[in-house]
């Protein structure tokens, strides 16, 4: 039988969560067949799927702290869905630069991954989301065991690599990246110090929410 809270989680959260992961998508669709997607269109797409590599990113990491913070399960129930459309944004950031921008030709690549280190490290990110994603299912999870949650640290270093390649590749405003480098620091930080989210009821007192 189930919950209220399954039903909502199933029938309603779910579903919101994964049409506005589609958003952007859609509108990459809209815009290229529209004929509007800026003086560059390139440039807009590219940085449009890194952006949203990214922001998604972001959110997948703050699934546990949030589930830290209120004591609900239904955030690391989304954590799923909201790494795999990270990875299907990084996938398809991937595949304008080898695409459109290198034009398929593998010696290019190869010299601009050596010669660039923005590029470099983004490519480490992608590699690095691969396996995460191919193990993201629940049968994966049970053959791993304990490995499955050892190799899955490793979003922590995505999240390093992803916010190097933006601060690297924007060259005049880092405001953006750099809130991205903030919003990415606070989440590690509760990560590894969990006790950041200990709520203080009266002098002297605390309450744990993990």
């Amino acid at each position: 039988m189930t919950t209220n809270s399954e039903s909502w989680l199933r029938f309603v959260a779910k579903p919101a969560v994964f049409v506005a992961c589609l958003v952007p998508f859609g509108l990459l669709v809209k815009g290229a067949l529209d004929g509007d997607l800026g003086a560059n269109p390139l440039e807009h797409v590219t940085h449009a799927t890194g952006d949203w590599t990214l922001r998604l990113l972001l959110v997948t990491l703050a699934m546990t702290p949030l589930r830290q913070l209120t004591g609900s399960t239904a955030w690391i129930r989304l954590r799923r869905m909201l790494g795999l459309f990270t990875f299907f944004y990084a996938t398809l950031h991937f595949l304008i630069w080898i695409w459109l921008d290198q034009e398929l030709v593998w010696g290019n690549m190869v010299a601009d991954i050596a010669k660039r280190p923005y590029v470099t490290v983004g490519f480490a990110a992608w590699l690095l989301l691969v396996p995460l994603a191919a193990t993201s299912t629940r049968g994966m999870m049970r053959r791993l065991g304990r490995r499955w949650k050892s190799l899955h640290r490793a979003v922590y270093a995505v999240g390093v690599l992803g916010v190097l390649h933006y601060l690297w590749l924007v060259k005049a405003d880092l405001l953006e990246p750099l809130i991205y480098a903030g919003i990415l620091a606070l989440l590690l930080a509760v990560r590894w110090r969990p006790h950041l989210l200990r709520l203080p009821v009266r002098p002297g007192r605390t309450i744990n929410v993990r």
